[in-house]
């Protein structure tokens, strides 16, 4: 479970099975909702380019985050916070989010000054980091567990010599630091004092390893549905292998029932073969060693795929006497629909209509923006 202050002030602790704390929330009346991702995608993607229309050059942090850079138009800027404030407005008024940002002349200035506009109700959700002065003064009211990059080990150690407040980190001996800490935390205290030390990638690398994995809603005892699970994950880590242009020579698939079960089991395959990102194929794979991954008498509660030694389709190298595995025109039309009628709108038959071993999802709200079924019916 994730819990908002609302529910921590209540009691409710954040982290635990929600099973745990039924009946406390009933008790409460606390506002339980099910992980509704299909929205959380949608409405992330319409803020981020609302986002992008208030600078030439963003980044897109994560799901919730997103940095911009205003060089070389910063001149042409008559107020930075008045412009930031015009910001949170647009993304409010088109998408009923409220965000709150950072400005500073470094990243980790600008995540911490996102993160005083956040937390202190007087900014009104904007904070600017450029005077010396009030950097000071607010450095004494910050922990250096309040910065970007410095963990709770990192926070504990910098405790136990005294650096109690962000006003005292930025003072550390650089040499001092090189002895007693990484290289990162060094890059983190000259960002505060102004230098810029890190730089978002502008081509970020593709992932090396791309897996789906997920516990189940209803525990599987038959192999159908356990063949038809890992087709599931196989097809949706084979959409994100084409999505970033990668190709894959090797399929890991594993499967397990609970770790607090009397009998704790799991099992894993991992198979070699040509370059591939093709649903078909990789399915296939799944299909022909599904007898590896099950067990008669287990009840099945996580499974999982992983596509592992991804390579550049762009830069296939092929192999002298066996065929080259790829379907390219028939998984573009199978990603072309997907993505325009949304998620399985087409799918392999390997995959399932019924899919009763799925995730529950019993407190789920409507996914307002991205089902047809769930768009609000207005009678006049």
């Amino acid at each position: 479970m994730a819990a908002n202050k609302q529910a921590i002030a209540l009691g409710i602790k954040k982290f635990q099975p929600y099973f745990h704390a039924k009946l406390l929330c009933e008790k409460k009346g606390v506002i339980v909702c099910s992980s509704n991702y299909e929205l959380y995608a949608d409405l992330s993607s319409k803020m981020m380019q609302i986002i992008g229309r208030f600078a030439p050059h963003q980044h897109i942090y994560s799901i919730d985050e997103s940095f911009l850079n205003f060089n070389h138009c910063q001149q042409s800027i008559p107020c930075l916070v008045q412009y930031a404030q015009e910001l949170r407005k647009a993304v409010w008024k088109e998408t009923r989010l409220p965000v709150c940002v950072g400005l500073g002349t470094t990243l980790t200035l600008a995540k911490l000054a996102n993160h005083i506009a956040k937390k202190w109700p007087s900014y009104q959700g904007v904070c600017l980091l450029d005077n010396s002065q009030i950097k000071q003064q607010l450095f004494l009211q910050l922990t250096p567990g309040n910065v970007w990059g410095i963990g709770r080990k990192t926070t504990e150690k910098l405790l136990a010599l005294g650096v109690d407040n962000v006003a005292k980190l930025v003072r550390l001996n650089l040499h001092e630091i090189r002895q007693n800490f990484d290289v990162e935390l060094l890059r983190t205290i000259k960002e505060l004092n102004g230098e810029v030390c890190k730089e978002w990638d502008e081509t970020r690398a593709d992932k090396q390893q791309i897996f789906s994995t997920r516990s189940v809603g209803q525990r599987i005892i038959d192999i159908d549905s356990l063949q038809q699970a890992l087709a599931k994950h196989t097809a949706i880590a084979a959409a994100k292998a084409r999505q970033q242009g990668s190709l894959c020579s090797t399929l890991m698939a594993f499967t397990a029932n609970s770790p607090f079960d009397k009998h704790p089991r799991s099992f894993k395959i991992v198979k070699h073969f040509s370059a591939t990102n093709s649903t078909c194929d990789l399915i296939k794979t799944i299909n022909e060693n599904i007898d590896a991954l099950f067990e008669t008498g287990i009840e099945y509660y996580k499974v999982g795929v992983g596509l592992l030694d991804l390579s550049n389709e762009q830069q296939q190298q092929f192999e002298l006497f066996n065929e080259r595995k790829s379907d390219h025109g028939l998984m573009k039309i199978l990603d072309g629909i997907n993505q325009k009628y949304g998620t399985d709108s087409a799918r392999l038959a390997s995959q399932g209509l019924d899919e009763k071993w799925a995730m529950r999802r019993q407190f789920l709200t409507p996914q307002y923006t991205t089902n047809w079924h769930h768009i609000p019916k207005i009678h006049c």
